[in-house]
């Protein structure tokens, strides 16, 4: 199967999900996690429908963006973004969707401000527990909520969560559900921000249609669009 063939196949199960939910599929957009991948095949994939590309790495989004591969697609920065590699990240990317601290938050609320520019964020949760994991947890995620609204140069878009591995079909749809309820808790929280809180990205491959059942509109997909990652290059 092509690389169209599969992002097609992707797009339709996302379509088919939305409408078992009772959803219009256009609510869902597919995020091509390109982690890894060439330059050649991230235009490959935006030339075969991808309208937003996802990058873990800043290392290897900086080589992208020099080589101009994104050109046509979105890109938002989805991986674990460390504060001294903040100002390489913001004003170079649509959503930064992994912001998971206060300190974080500080840092691109800083970096922002020094460029003139609001930075588009997502608040990370772990909604697991986990302890491998970054993200804010479920209790602390209103007072940092609220910082981000009162952040100048940050526009809070929404939220987004890796859950646990699932340990079997459906596994997951509980923390899908959960995290469908914080991000209506935090939006009825909102008065002026709610137009513009309406992301909620969750579900990667293994799980996605799950996700887009309990309410996901951004779902992260990379191993069932590209195949297994290519082993990473040391050195």
């Amino acid at each position: 199967m092509s690389l169209a063939e599969r992002i097609a196949l992707v797009n339709e199960k996302i379509a088919a999900a939305a409408r078992q939910a009772g959803r219009e599929p256009s609510e869902v957009t597919l995020v091509a996690a390109t982690k890894v991948q060439t330059s050649d095949t991230i235009r490959q994939a935006i030339a075969a429908g991808v309208t937003i590309c996802g990058e873990n790495r800043v290392q290897e989004m900086t080589a992208h963006l020099d080589d101009d591969a994104y050109a046509g697609a979105a890109l938002h920065f989805i991986g674990h973004l460390q504060t001294n590699k903040v100002r390489q990240v913001v004003g170079r990317v649509e959503l930064i969707e992994s912001v998971g601290s206060e300190h974080l938050l500080e840092a691109i609320e800083a970096q922002a401000a020094k460029l003139e520019l609001v930075q588009d964020i997502l608040l990370e949760v772990n909604i697991g527990g986990e302890a491998s994991k970054s993200g804010i947890s479920p209790e602390e995620l209103s007072a940092l909520a609220a910082q981000a609204v009162g952040s100048p140069h940050v526009r809070l878009r929404g939220l987004m969560a890796i859950p646990p591995v699932a340990a079997g079909p459906d596994g997951n749809r509980p923390f899908f559900a959960k995290m469908r309820q914080l991000y209506v808790d935090i939006r009825s929280q909102m008065d002026d921000n709610k137009t513009s809180f309406d992301c909620l990205s969750m579900g990667m491959s293994g799980d996605f249609e799950d996700a887009v059942r309990e309410g996901a509109t951004l779902v992260r997909v990379g191993t069932a669009l590209f195949g297994p990652r290519p082993p990473m290059h040391k050195g």
